[in-house]
């Protein structure tokens, strides 16, 4: 074995700092493979493909939501707070500006922001301790609303989850329900890198978790709910998709959404 080979074979995946893991990297998931077609789409075509769908009926008769998380159901921008938290803030920000016009993917853009802030795993737990999340406003009583409905949740971001578990605790949704990617670690607590492995580590990865949510549970009226492009790319294969503009108003969303609204109470007030 090569010194990266022991190197890598020592390195853990963990959902939250601190959990004791084996010390090798998690195995893609065991279920059916998502077949690599049409999940890689414009905004502009995704919103023709669902426009079809009337969002208001849907949402009223929804069986699962799935909410992005930075931007939506929090305020915050996770992986932009934390790199401000490790003093690489700039940095990051420029990363960010030039991946958003297009000149990487997001697995490269990902990989290439955690190589300038390497957190190790006391900073992400310092970080979490002193950096609680800000929740949207209404975003917990609409959660609470749908839990009693018996309408299932899920939480989809192309953040961590170690960042976002967190907020998971904080609405009540079980961590399962997390699609989120992971940060790896040396048992030392060095950043060693992050999970590739994980849906949402790939363009169009959130159309690609619903893909697989609505064939493991046979969801007929799923609606993804969010502030972003990758988020409205997800619909189809969700059966709807609200825009949502409360921290920021992305202009493109904004164009492209059937429904967007900037406050979770005219959601919660639709489904009265």
């Amino acid at each position: 074995m090569t010194w990266l080979g022991r190197l890598n074979s020592r390195a853990r995946c963990t959902d939250r700092p601190g959990l004791l893991l084996p010390a090798f990297v998690l195995p893609p998931s065991a279920a059916t493979p998502i077949p690599a077609r049409t999940f890689f789409l414009t905004t502009s075509s995704a919103a023709t493909m669902c426009q079809n769908m009337d969002p208001r009926h849907l949402w009223k008769n929804a069986d699962a939501v799935c909410f992005d998380v930075d931007s939506t159901v929090i305020r915050e921008e996770g992986i932009d707070e934390l790199a401000k938290f490790c003093g690489k803030g700039d940095e990051v920000a420029a990363l960010t500006k030039k991946a958003m016009g297009g000149a990487m993917s997001f697995r490269e853009s990902l990989s290439m922001r955690l190589g300038i802030i390497r957190p190790t795993m006391s900073q992400i737990q310092e970080f979490i301790r002193s950096h609680p999340p800000t929740l949207s406003n209404h975003v917990k009583e609409l959660i609470s609303i749908l839990h009693r409905r018996g309408t299932d949740v899920y939480l989809i971001s192309g953040g961590f989850r170690s960042l976002i578990s967190p907020v998971a605790l904080q609405l009540n949704i079980p961590l399962q329900n997390i699609y989120a990617n992971k940060m790896k670690f040396f048992f030392n607590g060095d950043f060693a890198g992050f999970d590739e492995s994980s849906l949402t580590s790939s363009n169009g990865g959130k159309g690609k978790v619903i893909a697989e949510l609505k064939r493991n549970f046979g969801y007929s009226n799923l609606v993804m709910i969010g502030d972003g492009a990758t988020d409205l790319e997800a619909c189809p294969p969700a059966d709807a998709f609200i825009g949502y503009g409360g921290n920021v108003v992305r202009e493109e969303v904004k164009r492209n959404a059937k429904w967007f609204v900037t406050d979770f109470r005219e959601l919660i007030d639709a489904l009265n």
